[in-house]
């Protein structure tokens, strides 16, 4: 007869439940920085096939030439910014940082 160790399990799932909300937190928290800094992330649409809609590349540039006027337009001296791209990478490190423990988390035992 198969045992379940029910406060085993329960640990386990909380400690994926910690470790997703640490990793999507301390990258929003990365996404958001970078965008303050003005270096909003502006990705080229991808090529689909079927019915998937994709955005043009006159509306790409569109969104790439917006992105660029809106960093203009940031409110923060140019320390401040500075500042908010460090805070981010330093965000986007501890994000790496939490994957890499649980990986060493599985692979330890």
């Amino acid at each position: 007869m198969i045992e379940i160790d029910w406060a085993a399990f329960l640990r386990v799932a909380g400690a994926a439940l910690a470790g997703a909300m640490l990793v999507v937190g301390f990258y929003a928290v990365g996404l958001r920085m970078l965008v303050r800094a003005g270096r909003a992330p502006v990705v080229a649409p991808a090529e689909f096939t079927d019915a998937i809609t994709v955005i043009s590349e006159k509306e790409a540039r569109k969104a790439a030439k917006a992105a660029a006027k809106a960093a203009k337009k940031s409110p923060l001296s140019e320390g401040q910014k500075r500042l908010a791209l460090l805070a981010a990478y330093g965000s986007f490190a501890l994000c790496a940082a939490a994957v890499v423990a649980g990986l060493v988390l599985i692979i330890a035992k």
